[in-house]
């Protein structure tokens, strides 16, 4: 289960279907089925939301290559040779947060972006991890759709005035759609990140240090405490909670979920699907036993 620097395989070739969560393909399926969707992301595409992003993060950004910070470039650059990204992205370094904060922009120009506390903070091999989750965001083109959540927040007034054309769709269950399918597609990010780190332990105290606990506070413990309460965690259905309840776990995409992503690491591993294609086993995608097809009878008003 853990690999040092020197056994970790190089996956030439890594397909993201052998590696996807079934809850994040059943999440986009919701999505797409939700009537005016199409519409939505034409509409937004049509402003050019990679060029704004891509001038944006370029005038607040520093550039990273191995000049300037060859350590964490080094890790970046092993994250895509490992988990087979070509051609390499652009790296950038954006102002601390007070937490840790990664982001991957630009459907046809990816960029990958790390804050000043993610540099500070990881380790080489945690790192390799949050780049692997980025990276796999790449991977499995979820950058449209991920960019579009990104700028619902602030675009939200202009839609529901039909500034855009799109009249009310973000409050008729769009946005909930497209934020629940963000947080699903984490869990398909996270075993890109897993595949590129090859060591649970790792992912782990990573995963700890992106909810916002210090390094200093994380041993050997701490680590396999948080694992027992993940498996537990794990236990739990999730479809079994009602529609309403799931709304509000979601609304808010962009927040960390370790425990609910690190008890979906484990179960992956368990299956034994996750060494079998680091052993370069054939693979199909897993069926899950619990659905998240629920928006698909949204009711629209």
């Amino acid at each position: 289960m853990e690999a040092d620097i020197n056994e970790r395989k190089i996956l030439t070739g890594l397909s993201s279907q052998t590696y996807e969560h079934p809850f994040d393909r059943q999440a986009l399926i919701s999505l797409e089925k939700m009537p005016g969707i199409s519409l939505m992301f034409k509409k937004i595409n049509e402003y050019g939301i990679d060029r704004l992003f891509g001038f944006k993060f370029n005038a607040m950004c520093m550039r990273v290559n191995k000049r300037n910070f060859p350590d964490l470039y080094q890790a970046f650059t092993e994250a895509c040779n490992i988990i087979d990204v070509l051609p390499i992205p652009e790296l950038y370094l954006i102002h601390g947060t007070g937490y840790i904060k990664t982001l991957t922009i630009g459907a046809n120009k990816p960029m990958v972006i790390i804050n000043i506390d993610g540099l500070e903070s990881l380790t080489h091999e945690e790192l390799l991890y949050v780049f692997g989750h980025e990276l796999g965001h790449i991977k499995s083109k979820h950058l449209l759709y991920h960019q579009t959540a990104l700028i619902l927040p602030g675009l939200g007034k202009v839609i529901a005035n039909s500034t855009l054309g799109l009249g009310g769709l973000a409050t008729n269950g769009v946005e909930f759609a497209l934020y629940q399918w963000v947080m699903m597609a984490k869990l398909t990010s996270d075993r890109a990140g897993l595949l590129a780190c090859q060591d649970i332990n790792t992912a782990t105290s990573a995963l700890i240090k992106l909810a916002g606990l210090p390094g200093k506070y994380i041993n050997v413990n701490v680590v396999e405490e948080f694992m027992a309460q993940a498996r537990d965690f794990g236990n739990y259905n999730l479809d079994r909670l009602d529609k309403f309840t799931k709304m509000l776990s979601f609304m808010e995409p962009m927040h960390p979920w370790t425990t609910l992503r690190a008890a979906e690491l484990l179960k992956w591993i368990d299956s034994g699907e996750y060494q079998a294609l680091l052993s370069g086993e054939n693979t199909e995608p897993e069926e899950h036993s619990e659905e998240w097809d629920f928006l698909t009878s949204w009711e629209m008003s």
